[in-house]
């Protein structure tokens, strides 16, 4: 069973979303390593990007397991918006609900109430 965290952010750059993620997790002993990062151009001029993330616990080589993904999208309309999954079989939900409260309290400034 997996667990997911959706979120969209406005006024934030989607490279220092991914910079406050990695950091964030590696507090938690989640490793985030960056596997793509693109920039899109648009015929109106703008960009947009995206950023996918492989997570793993950490521990010596021989430990270390990917546990989930993040995937951060930023968009021409100044919303950046993150996907994090997380397999609770291989990274307990205590470790991702401190991620959350973290980050809500880091971000939460930023992010859009629905």
């Amino acid at each position: 069973m997996g667990t997911q965290i959706r979120k969209t952010y406005r006024g934030l750059n989607p490279s220092m979303l991914r910079d406050e993620v990695r950091g964030l997790l590696h507090r938690q002993g989640i490793a985030a390593v960056e596997i793509e990062s693109q920039t899109y151009g648009l015929s109106s001029g703008a960009t947009q990007s995206r950023i996918t993330l492989a997570l793993q616990t950490r521990g010596g080589p021989e430990n270390q397991s990917q546990c989930g993904s993040v995937h951060i999208l930023g968009s021409p309309r100044d919303e950046t918006k993150i996907l994090l999954e997380v397999d609770e079989a291989l990274c307990p939900q205590e470790r991702v609900s401190a991620f959350q409260e973290d980050l809500d309290f880091v971000l939460g400034s930023y992010e859009m109430k629905w």
